[in-house]
């Protein structure tokens, strides 16, 4: 066996319902980072929206944007920003259709409207405020994911039209959208191809649909009882929900932990 690496995602995955993160994870973490196991986050957030969680794990590895952007050991091995030319037509179609974006950079976040409800909702059950209103903030930083708001209904129009691009639903009022090959699948292919890591040891820890294709693409994938449904029938392991220690009962279960 080679170097072993584990990504987890963040919501219902580190943190628990109660946006927390366990005392049990904690300890695992510990664990793993111990016996020299490689941590890394894999998330649909941006970097500035998880420094916290960084810090307090002692984790300095992560892929963001949903693989758009990764880093082992606070270097940079992979960057997939958005072409400019598509956030444009992008703005252009949501604006018509009445559909709010935020734009991502690495440091901050703008919304292309002041105030929004879908916005506060998405984005406050991230424990976040309505970002500011910014409608030009694409042509200035480099974006490497949009939070389209509407419903899912709405969303196949969208696919339709920019095919180019990728729409993964996080929220019933939002989804990430990113270049078209993106995903943290993606992400994890660059980050294990830059350190010459072997796919045999890859874990990965996930709920949500933004982590399917990364559950199926590591050697074992583990869903959290609180997964859904698409997520739970890829994985290798179905383990408990994140608010009964899910996290850390499947590491002692697959050994990487005691």
């Amino acid at each position: 066996m080679g170097q072993k690496v584990v990504f987890l995602d963040i919501d219902g995955t580190i943190l628990d319902h109660d946006k927390q993160i366990p005392s049990a994870t904690k300890e695992a973490v510990k664990q793993l980072q111990d016996s020299g196991v490689i941590v890394s986050i894999a998330t649909g957030r941006a970097p500035f929206m998880f420094q916290d969680i960084l810090e307090e794990l002692n984790i300095h590895s992560y892929i963001s944007f949903n693989g758009q952007y990764a880093v082992y050991n606070g270097e940079v091995v992979f960057r997939n920003p958005i072409d400019s030319e598509q956030i444009e037509e992008l703005t252009a179609y949501s604006i018509n259709h009445n559909h709010p974006l935020v734009y991502q950079s690495i440091e901050d976040m703008k919304s292309s409207v002041s105030n929004h409800p879908h916005i506060e909702q998405g984005i406050g059950s991230l424990k976040r405020s309505h970002p500011l209103e910014d409608t030009e903030y694409y042509k200035k930083q480099e974006i490497f994911q949009v939070l389209l708001f509407n419903k899912e209904k709405e969303q196949k129009v969208y696919e339709e039209v920019f095919q180019q691009l990728k729409f993964v639903r996080w929220h019933p009022v939002s989804c990430d959208v990113m270049p078209k090959i993106g995903s943290k699948a993606h992400g994890i292919e660059k980050f294990i191809e830059a350190l010459h890591l072997n796919l045999e040891d890859t874990y990965a820890f996930g709920d949500g649909l933004n982590d399917l294709e990364m559950i199926t693409k590591v050697h074992t994938g583990i869903a959290m009882g609180n997964s859904v449904q698409e997520v739970k029938e890829a994985a290798d392991l179905v383990t408990d929900d994140v608010d009964q220690n899910g996290l850390s009962k499947a590491m002692k279960k697959l050994s990487l932990i005691k």
